[in-house]
């Protein structure tokens, strides 16, 4: 059995920061099994503050342009919390998770394995919806 995902080593709460948050979630999709074609963008949201934690939330989001279609007619949105505790020492790693767009289900990066068929039912579901 293969492993889920490769380790990555993240951040302290006390070294976070925004950026750095950022850098990991990209770090983290570079571990992904995804076909080159694929590119995608992240940015920041919000931060959001909890009574024992802080969460910042991101988007990745993600397309297949092509040579006669630079623009794609549809993406689909990965959407990233991380957070950190209150409770928590503050050299315990955050925690990361991240939803699909269209999707209710937590995944958690040490628990799930990624799959491209995620980014490419989201985006023909939309197509299908566009046509309609």
């Amino acid at each position: 059995t293969k492993s889920v995902t490769k380790d990555i080593q993240w951040i302290t709460g006390e070294d976070f920061t925004v950026e750095r948050g950022k850098e990991q979630i990209e770090e983290l999709i570079s571990t992904w099994e995804v076909h080159e074609s694929w590119l995608y963008w992240s940015e920041f949201l919000r931060e959001e503050e909890l009574k024992d934690s802080k969460r910042y939330h991101y988007r990745v989001c993600w397309s297949v342009p092509t040579r006669r279609k630079p623009i794609p007619r549809a993406t689909a949105s990965i959407y990233f919390v991380i957070e950190i505790s209150k409770i928590k020492p503050a050299t315990s790693p955050v925690e990361v998770f991240f939803t699909l767009e269209s999707s209710r289900l937590i995944h958690r990066p040490e628990q799930c394995r990624f799959r491209e068929k995620w980014l490419k039912d989201i985006i023909e579901n939309k197509l299908i919806l566009m046509e309609r």
